[in-house]
């Protein structure tokens, strides 16, 4: 596949997991809460290499600008190489990032409760970023589809007539 179509489908993954993640924890108090542990993490790393922590707010557009940045990188792996294997690609690189989301902390030092609070949010964590790998994989399929057959193309014809201007604000050949 084309870099455009697997950046298309990294993005549109990307985007499916931020706005399941923000619709999950505004519907349960059980939802993963991937923001606050990027946020952590973000934190941890600043303090490392005895750099000053911005404000939370501050913090946040951080961990959001990072998300989009390596989410997209990441899941347009999914739309690397052939068509055949795109929809295992996503499928394997989003249930990679969910486990790993939900094993990963708690070794890290970093709090465990925001991808493993429940059973149920540990679930979640790892659907949510199944779907984003499987998003990922069919954008990228549907815009390398339509890049190959043309319906990507857009042809405006050039029009050579003048137009004349009514009184009305009306334009009419």
């Amino acid at each position: 596949m084309k870099v455009s179509a697997a950046v298309a489908g990294g993005l549109a993954g990307t985007l499916t997991v931020a706005s399941l993640h923000e619709a999950m924890r505004r519907m349960t108090p059980d939802a993963p809460r991937m923001d606050l542990l990027d946020m952590d993490l973000i934190r941890k790393g600043l303090k490392t290499v005895h750099k000053k922590v911005p404000e939370k707010d501050e913090l946040q557009r951080w961990a959001v600008g990072g998300e989009l940045v390596a989410d997209t990188a990441y899941y347009s792996l999914a739309g690397m190489g052939g068509k055949k294997g795109a929809w295992l690609r996503g499928a394997v690189l989003g249930l990679v990032a969910g486990i790993t989301a939900v094993v990963l902390p708690k070794p890290l030092g970093l709090p465990a409760d925001p991808s493993n609070k429940t059973v149920g949010t540990q679930l979640m964590t790892v659907g949510l970023y199944l779907a984003g790998g499987l998003v990922a994989a069919a954008v990228a399929q549907l815009v390398e589809h339509a890049q190959s057959s043309g319906e990507a193309d857009v042809d405006v014809p050039a029009r050579t007539e003048r137009y004349e201007e009514y009184p009305a604000g009306q334009y009419v050949l």
